[in-house]
C-alpha cells in the first residue's frame, strides 16, 4: 500500500501544477513574428545550356580499352579500335626451342571488362586483327591519333558479346592429359599460324634479345570491328593488361623420335592505346549537335552528352548575383541554405539505350583548366562526400541531382568567376566497391550517352533549386 500512496500523491501534485498554468503557450521565450526567419525557394533561376565537344583524352595503358562500332540512331557512328603491343614471354630474352617446330594454333585472348553499351542481342559482331606498321612507344597517346596498319588480315572472329559469361576451353598440361578449364569471360580470335611462325619462331636471335627490340620488330596488333555487319553494333571494353589479354601459341617440336607439345604466351597491352572516332552526321541529332558546336554561345533546349571522348554540356548561371544585390539594396542580405541542380533526360531517349550511369560536374578556371567545384574539393570548407554531391542517375526519379551550395554561393558573391561549368560523362570505376571518386578528367572508359533537357524552353528543363533566408542587417 505504501507504493500506491506515493504514486497517488505524485499524480495529485502534477495535476495541481498543470492546472495552475493559465496560458500554456506562454511557456518559453516569446517570438516576434516580424523577426522570424522565412525560408524562400527560387526554382526559376536562368540557366544557359549548350553542347560542346569533349577534350581529347589520353588512352595509353587505360585499364579498360574500348573496341566499338556503334551506329547510334541519335548520336551517329562511334568507332574505337585497340592498338596493342606484343611482349616476349617473361618480358625478357627468348631462346627458340630446338628441333623442328610446327605451330598448331594461335589464339588472341582478350578478357572483357565491364561497360558494354549497345545491342548485344540482334547484332552479330566481327573482330579483325592486323599488324601495325609502327611500334607503340612508351609515351602518351590520345584518342585522335590515327594508326597505320598492314592490310593483310591476320585473324578474324564472328561473335556475340558475352562480358558476363564464363566458359570452358581445353588447355595443355605438361606431362599430363589435356584438360578442360573454366575461364573468365573473354573474346578468342584465331591468328594466322604462318604469321606467328615466321615472325616469332622465325625471328633472329638478335630480334629476341630484349623486349624493347622485339616490340620494335613485331610492331603489334591493330584490332577493329568489321563495319559491314548488320545491326546497330555497340561499344565494349577489354582488360588489355598483364595476363588478362595475350597471344597463346600452341606448337609442337620434333627432335628425333621425341615429339613435345607446348604452349607459349605473349602478353599484349604493355603498352597499348585506343583510336576513337565520332561521326554525328548519320544520327537524328546530327544537325542539332552541329548547330550547337558551331555556336557555343547560344542556349538550347536539348543537350547531348556522350562517352568515349564525345560530347559534354556547358552551362552558365548569368543572373545569380542579382539575388544578393536585390537583398542588399533593401538593407538586408541572404543566407544560402541549399542549392541543388536537377538534370533530367528527355523522356523516350532512354529506351532502349539507358542514360549514362554517372555525370560529373566541374568548372574551368581563368586558364581554361578543369577544376573541382568547392562542394567536390576536399580542401574547401563547402566540401561534401561523393554520395551527397551526387551526379548518379536516379532510375526512380529519372534524373541526376547535384548539391552545389558552396559553388552557387561563391558565384553569387563574386568569389568565383564562371569561366565555364560543365556536365560530362564520368568513369564508373569503383562504384561497385564503394571506392569511386569525383573524377573530372575526360574519359574513354565509358561508352554510354544521354539526351538531357536544357534551358527553360525545354519540357525537361534543367533546374537550379535555391533555398535561402532573408536577413536584416
Amino acid at each position: 500500500m505504501k507504493f500506491f500512496r506515493i504514486d497517488l500523491l505524485t499524480l495529485l501534485i502534477s495535476l495541481f501544477i498543470l492546472g495552475s498554468c493559465k496560458n500554456p503557450d506562454s511557456i518559453g521565450l516569446p517570438i516576434d513574428p516580424t523577426k522570424a526567419l522565412q525560408t524562400n525557394l527560387i526554382d526559376t533561376a536562368t540557366i544557359n545550356t549548350t553542347t560542346v565537344l569533349e577534350d581529347s583524352v589520353q588512352t595509353t595503358n587505360a585499364s579498360k580499352a574500348p573496341l566499338a562500332y556503334f551506329k547510334d540512331p541519335v548520336f551517329g557512328i562511334t568507332e574505337a579500335n585497340i592498338v596493342a603491343s606484343l611482349n616476349l614471354p617473361s618480358l625478357s630474352a627468348y631462346t627458340i626451342p630446338t628441333g623442328t617446330i610446327s605451330v598448331d594454333s594461335a589464339v588472341l585472348v582478350m578478357s572483357y571488362a565491364d561497360g558494354f553499351y549497345g545491342d548485344s542481342l540482334t547484332t552479330s559482331y566481327k573482330a579483325n586483327v592486323y599488324q601495325l606498321n609502327e611500334p607503340i612507344a612508351s609515351k602518351a597517346y590520345y584518342n585522335n591519333k590515327v594508326w597505320s596498319y598492314n592490310s593483310t588480315l591476320l585473324g578474324t572472329k564472328i561473335f556475340s558479346p558475352r562480358p558476363k559469361t564464363k566458359f570452358k576451353i581445353t588447355t595443355i598440361v605438361t606431362g599430363a592429359k589435356d584438360t578442360l578449364i573454366r575461364v573468365s569471360p573473354q573474346l578468342r580470335i584465331p591468328i594466322d599460324k604462318n604469321f606467328v611462325f615466321n615472325k616469332f619462331f622465325g625471328a633472329s636471335s638478335g630480334q629476341l634479345t630484349t623486349n624493347t627490340v622485339f616490340q620494335n620488330y613485331i610492331k603489334g596488333f591493330y584490332i577493329t570491328l568489321d563495319k559491314t555487319r548488320p545491326g546497330v553494333g555497340g561499344n565494349m571494353f577489354f582488360n588489355v593488361v598483364a595476363d588478362s589479354s595475350r597471344l597463346d601459341v600452341y606448337y609442337h617440336t620434333v627432335s628425333g623420335s621425341t615429339i613435345d607439345t607446348e604452349k607459349v604466351s605473349l602478353a599484349i597491352g604493355t603498352p597499348h592505346a585506343a583510336e576513337i572516332k565520332h561521326n554525328f552526321t548519320s544520327g537524328s541529332a546530327g544537325a542539332a549537335i552541329a548547330t550547337q558546336i558551331g555556336n557555343p554561345k547560344g542556349t538550347y533546349n536539348t543537350l547531348y552528352v556522350q562517352g568515349l571522348g564525345g560530347l559534354r554540356a556547358k552551362i552558365s548561371f548569368p543572373y545569380l548575383k542579382k539575388i544578393v544585390t536585390a537583398a542588399q539594396a533593401s538593407g538586408g542580405d541572404i543566407v544560402l541554405n541549399r542549392a541543388e541542380l536537377v538534370v533530367t533526360p528527355v523522356t523516350g531517349t532512354e529506351i532502349p539505350y539507358v542514360p549514362l550511369p554517372r555525370l560529373t560536374l566541374y568548372r574551368n578556371d581563368i586558364a581554361q583548366q578543369r577544376q573541382l567545384i568547392p562542394d567536390a574539393y576536399a580542401g574547401d570548407l563547402h566540401y561534401i562526400l561523393i554520395g551527397s554531391f551526387g551526379g548518379f542517375y536516379d532510375n526512380y526519379h529519372k534524373s541526376y541531382h547535384y548539391v552545389i551550395t558552396g559553388y552557387i554561393e561563391d558565384l553569387m558573391r563574386g568569389k568565383l568567376t564562371d569561366y565555364g561549368t560543365f556536365i560530362a560523362p564520368a568513369d564508373t570505376t569503383g562504384l561497385s566497391t564503394g571506392t569511386a571518386s569525383i573524377n573530372i578528367s575526360t574519359t574513354a572508359q565509358v561508352g554510354a550517352r544521354a539526351v538531357l533537357g536544357g534551358d527553360k524552353t525545354s519540357a525537361y528543363k534543367m533546374k537550379l533549386n535555391i533555398l535561402y533566408n532573408r536577413v536584416t542587417k
